[in-house]
């Protein structure tokens, strides 16, 4: 949180918020305004800010955050999702306000990669499908931007490791997208088994688990669409609108053995329920084996659909959550009651929720 204020991270708008403890007001991270470290705390929502005696900022607004993507990033992939072949030009992130040091470290933050990386891993994501879909490698080169054959077999082989012939009829694709909701930004991926990823943006282990995928699939990570990542993204809507229980869409977790059992198990705590990490452990006939399990637990790349944060101490305390305590509650207290705590409803938005400080 020190770093995103510091260096006004656009990207954690929404995340967390900065009061001032000398003004007595609170901002967005990205608030031009510059207070001195020290007189900064970090609270997690705007009730809490206006809890503490704390009044919005009239230069930032930060009352408008509402855990969606920040508006030029979504105008951005609006646009690059209209004309993937285009190439993106210093000049013309300019004209939409844009610096492209600030496009390239919020791509880096979120995808794992920077925003040309990403511009470049789009349009021969787009090439693949219309060649998988019978289209030839004229219409794969020229649509996806490349100017020669050359250039397009090169560019491809390095994101594919193979020739675009052989990739088509070899390779899986991890397909990345990035999902709103009332937690804050998402990263998704999918292969054709299924989901393997779903992430918090900020979770400090993303970029971890994100080479941990790459890893354990051993494929190229491109941006894009994919049918299980629209069905994802339906079903949930529907999970934090309090109306589904139980998710239909495949999982592709793949790790260790012994992760895999734990997963498993994950899935099969009833939608509203908790369990301590004793019991999870005893429910796969390994009861001395807790640490394992929280090991494992802590490991899982899919949150929210292997339920790991319905996990709790054996005195029933709130014990670690890679996307923090403040969402497990609510996680929690969502499935318990198809509403945040104090009885607001979760689309009603995160910033009016009841939550504990950072």
């Amino acid at each position: 949180m020190e770093r995103a204020f510091s260096e006004r991270d656009s990207g954690y708008d929404g995340v967390f918020f900065t009061a001032v403890r000398t003004t007595g007001i609170f901002c967005r991270p990205s608030c031009p305004s510059r207070p001195k470290l020290e007189n900064v705390e970090f609270l997690p929502s705007i009730k809490a800010c206006l809890f503490a005696g704390y009044r919005p900022c009239k230069r930032c607004l930060p009352e408008a955050v509402d855990g969606t993507l920040p508006p030029w990033v979504a105008e951005l992939t609006r646009r690059i999702e209209a004309a993937p072949e285009t190439r993106w030009t210093s000049a013309e992130l300019a004209s939409m306000g844009v610096s492209p040091e600030r496009a390239r470290r919020w791509f880096q933050a979120h995808y794992g990669m920077t925003f040309a990386a990403w511009c470049r891993a789009h349009r021969l994501g787009t090439a693949f499908t219309r060649l998988r879909e019978g289209g030839t490698v004229d219409d794969a080169t020229f649509g996806a931007g490349f100017e020669s054959h050359s250039g397009f077999r090169d560019a491809f082989q390095r994101v594919f490791g193979a020739p675009p012939g052989k990739a088509v009829a070899t390779t899986q694709r991890i397909v990345v997208t990035l999902m709103e909701s009332p937690l804050g930004p998402l990263l998704a991926a999918a292969r054709e088994g299924g989901v393997c990823l779903l992430e918090y943006t900020d979770r400090r282990m993303l970029e971890h688990n994100l080479g941990e995928m790459r890893r354990r699939f051993e494929g190229p990570v491109v941006p894009g669409s994919h049918p299980h990542l629209d069905a994802l993204r339906r079903q949930l809507a529907e999970y934090f609108d309090g109306g589904r229980r139980v998710f239909e869409v495949p999982l592709e977790p793949r790790g260790t053995a012994f992760q895999e059992r734990v997963w498993a198990q994950l899935q099969r705590i009833p939608h509203g329920t908790t369990v301590s990490y004793d019991e999870l452990a005893a429910s796969i006939d390994q009861p001395t084996a807790q640490r394992a399990v929280a090991r494992a637990n802590g490991a899982n790349r899919i949150c929210i659909l292997i339920p790991c944060h319905r996990v709790i101490g054996k005195d029933g305390t709130l014990t670690g959550y890679g996307g923090g305590l403040w969402r497990k509650r609510l996680l929690i207290e969502l499935e318990r009651t198809g509403s945040l705590p104090g009885g607001t409803r979760v689309e009603e938005g995160l910033d009016r929720a009841e939550t504990p400080a950072l």
